[in-house]
């Protein structure tokens, strides 16, 4: 007990040091002390303008900048509603924001709203159906939600409880994958030392009623943000690498998550590089370290991760995902603080700059958290130092969401007719279709309320393997729904024929028992 206290004087006395130390040798703008104390204390870091955004921040040519929301102290996580209005967590806070969407078109939220509150440090939140899911530091919640009205329509319950949040990294990141199973990642409890919690820094799997608590990948350092690739449906992590081994190393990673694999930590690091604090992996007989898929500068702190959709955006961004880098804390000179794009190729993944100016000579105004593409096809990015959110589009800068917009996905026609088509019954399959349809309230977001994403002219853009993959992993705020093979072929051929299925005196004739 006595090494471990005096352990934690000696990293307070340090971090008390560093702002002093960069000002000293002027590796930082005094200014930008207040960055250092709002991650010590929490103190808050200053307003964004929109003056100040369209005069400091660069972005590829083509691309616009605009300020959505500001006055948002804390802003971390979003997640889209299936009506296109914006979830906002604020786990420093303990509240969930909901910021209803751009409607009269003047580039800012209609409105600002406290959706719950009360919650412990809550970062991730998800959706299944009618079903908010919300990961607080030691549990995961859920409550039902009405989209239409954008208000909580239950009472909040736990689903799993028992977690650890002590220490360092105690946010918890959910997401709902293309399988409809819940995704959970938890960071470390330190620096770098073995966990007695065999949970933490890990990746787990539970079903939507809790069950399960599987653990998929271990060895994550702290893995804040994951998404999965929509033309492959692999699951991608960022994880910050570990302090204190210099300004140049190591690494901080992008990971491939694959089920059973360990990722490193704590006792290698980057392209399994080992530990000069931890010795041997005392279980290095009975698993190999899994490198990296890419690497990120030290301690550029990737944290939110989505691979967009980028119709009608130019060339070279068709397998695209966004990276907030949140930048630096503790380095003698500042680096990250900004939102790169990773472009697969065929020669590995290319990184790039995408939103930059966070950080001029160390006078840093934001540090960017998570990334997000809402139904206008719009890139929201939140800011947890500034207390804003940012608004990127392409092309002409409406900022009006049309919802005939939204859904104008680019042309993706059958090259060859898929094998099983063959033979297939496409009355009934369509008949099927329109029943999975209805059982998923699917009319609700596509026909009905007040801003339906109309789906008319889809058999002209789309062809059935391109809706079968937006069925897998639909891009934001389409909800993932648990369908099986057979299911997302018989909803493709309702969509593509509606005709065929959508009578009512089709639907009678139809087994009832899809579920």
């Amino acid at each position: 007990m006595r090494s471990l206290i005096i352990g934690l004087l000696s990293v307070l006395v340090l971090l008390a040091c560093i702002p002093l130390v960069l000002i000293a040798t002027g590796t930082i703008d005094g200014s930008s002390v207040r960055m250092i104390l709002n991650v010590m204390t929490g103190l808050d870091g200053p307003a964004a303008t929109e003056s100040e955004v369209q005069s400091r921040f660069e972005l590829p040519e083509g691309f616009h900048l605009q300020l959505y929301a500001s006055d948002l102290p804390k802003a971390r996580f979003m997640r889209f509603t299936p009506a296109g209005d914006m979830l906002l967590s604020r786990p420093h806070k303990g509240d969930i924001l909901l910021l209803r969407r751009d409607a009269d078109g003047d580039g800012r939220p209609d409105a600002v709203e406290t959706l719950i509150d009360g919650l412990k440090r809550p970062l991730g939140m998800d959706f299944i159906g009618d079903n908010l899911y919300i990961a607080e530091s030691n549990r995961i919640g859920r409550v039902a939600f009405d989209s239409a009205s954008g208000k909580l329509t239950g009472a909040y319950e736990p689903v799993v409880e028992g977690f650890t949040d002590e220490g360092n990294h105690w946010s918890k990141t959910l997401r709902v994958g293309p399988d409809g199973l819940l995704y959970l990642a938890q960071g470390s409890t330190c620096n770098v030392c073995v966990e007695e919690d065999e949970r933490r820094n890990t990746m787990m799997r539970f079903a939507p009623d809790g069950s399960g608590g599987d653990i998929i990948a271990t060895g994550l350092r702290n893995s804040v943000g994951f998404d999965w690739a929509p033309w492959n449906g692999e699951l991608y992590a960022t994880d910050n690498g570990r302090d204190l081994l210099g300004d140049d190393f190591p690494p901080c990673e992008l990971n491939l998550i694959e089920e059973g694999h360990f990722y490193g930590w704590p006792y290698y690091n980057g392209d399994n590089i080992p530990d000069p604090d931890m010795g041997a992996d005392p279980m290095a007989a009975e698993r190999e370290p899994t490198p990296p898929a890419h690497g990120f500068r030290a301690h550029n702190a990737p944290l939110g991760i989505t691979f967009v959709d980028s119709s009608g955006w130019p060339a070279g961004y068709e397998r695209t995902a966004l990276v907030a880098l949140h930048g630096s804390w503790n380095r003698s000179t500042p680096d990250g603080y900004k939102v790169v794009s990773l472009h697969w190729t065929e020669n590995g993944i290319e990184e790039r700059d995408f939103l930059s100016g966070f950080n001029q000579d160390g006078d840093i105004a934001g540090r960017p958290v998570d990334v997000a593409q809402g139904p206008d096809g719009a890139i929201y990015i939140s800011d947890d130092y500034a207390g804003a959110i940012y608004r990127v589009s392409y092309g002409d800068n409406n900022q009006d969401w049309s919802p005939e917009v939204a859904s104008a996905e680019a042309s993706r026609l059958d090259t060859q007719t898929p094998q099983w088509l063959d033979g297939a019954d496409l009355p009934a399959m369509a008949r099927r279709g329109a029943l999975l349809y209805d059982v998923h309230d699917c009319r609700r977001c596509h026909e009905t309320g007040e801003n339906p994403r109309l789906l008319s002219g889809l058999s002209e853009r789309l062809g059935y393997n391109a809706v079968i993959d937006l069925l897998k992993a639909p891009p934001s705020p389409m909800p993932i729904y648990p369908l099986s093979e057979n299911e997302q072929r018989e909803l493709a051929v309702f969509l593509l024929n509606p005709a065929a299925g959508n009578t009512p005196e089709a639907v009678q004739t139809e087994d009832r028992d899809t579920p």
